[in-house]
């Protein structure tokens, strides 16, 4: 992954999220974490985007160069299912620490 291309997170619906605030990054064709990011800004709509129209600024706090090399994100203590039908959830503070942990050992 390239640090500097992780700008911003889409979402389809109005995301949750609060400047200041951290998230996980989620690949979810490889169901695998690999990033740790700052919420920079309010989410906004563009409503000329029929899909993922709300978006937010993010800034990268950690991020696994390589994909392949990512953990899962069953290792973090989430569940794949959890997320099939979200463009995000809330992880308990225990799932962060062991996401943050893990996307900094890869």
């Amino acid at each position: 992954m390239v640090r500097a291309e992780i700008r911003a997170h889409s979402s389809s619906k109005r995301p949750s999220v609060e400047p200041g605030e951290n998230a996980v990054l989620y690949a979810a064709v490889w169901q695998a974490i690999f990033g740790v990011v700052e919420v920079t800004g309010e989410p906004e709509h563009d409503p000329v985007r029929r899909r993922w129209a709300w978006r937010f600024p993010i800034r990268p706090l950690a991020v696994v160069e390589d994909l392949h090399d990512a953990p899962p994100v069953e290792a973090a203590g989430v569940f794949p299912q959890s997320l099939w039908r979200h463009s995000h959830i809330r992880l308990s503070q225990e799932q962060f620490e062991s996401a943050r942990w893990l996307i900094e050992a890869a």
